[in-house]
């Protein structure tokens, strides 16, 4: 039979072994932890830059959606042509004639605007709307002077300088203008005499 002092001493060797083994088991499982913290601080860093990045592209396409619109309002140095025969038809759908007396331009490099002269003639209700129509025209436009002459007993004719806000040819995106009949307000039919 064994002593009890040999049974003390592989007691206390196994117990030794057990707290060494759980020792190194628990070093291993603390350095795999301190690795798996790293690799989810990293996961998590590169979430987040995805999630920037998607968020970034999404504002991004609702700024050149927001471009586009903008850009709608201002006439492409290639597109006078186009913007004076909206004008015109639309006077004719009022009911007057509309001439283009003059077409310059004007403003700064960063800033470009059209210059046009137009004339209007009518009965006085038809140059009123079209002078209406043009001032409230989906446009960056003003008007910078306006002079409305009675020719005869029911004929009027208004002169005015319309500044419009341009793109030079080279920048401007694809623009569509509007057609006339978008372009006309509904103003209703007064009597003004």
């Amino acid at each position: 039979m064994k002593s009890p002092f040999s049974h003390i001493i592989i007691a206390v060797v196994m117990c030794v072994s057990a707290i060494v083994g759980y020792g190194m088991w628990y070093a291993a499982i603390s350095a795999k932890s301190a690795a798996v913290a790293t690799l989810q601080n990293q996961i998590d860093t590169k979430t987040e830059t995805v999630n920037r990045i998607a968020a970034t592209r999404a504002t991004l396409a609702n700024v050149v959606s927001d471009e586009a619109v903008v850009q709608s309002y201002f006439v492409p140095e290639a597109s006078v042509v186009s913007f004076i025969d909206v004008l015109e038809t639309n006077g004719k759908t009022l009911g007057t004639t509309v001439s283009v007396l003059s077409v310059g331009t004007s403003g700064t490099p960063a800033k470009p605007s059209l210059e046009l002269a137009l004339s209007a003639r009518g009965t006085f209700d038809a140059v009123m709307r079209t002078v209406g129509s043009i001032e409230y025209a989906p446009y960056d436009l003003s008007i910078s002077s306006l002079t409305i002459l009675q020719d005869g007993k029911n004929s009027w004719h208004a002169d005015l300088k319309v500044l419009v806000g341009s793109v030079p040819a080279a920048k401007s995106t694809t623009t569509t203008l509007v057609p006339s009949t978008a372009i006309a307000p509904s103003i209703p039919n007064h009597e003004y005499f």
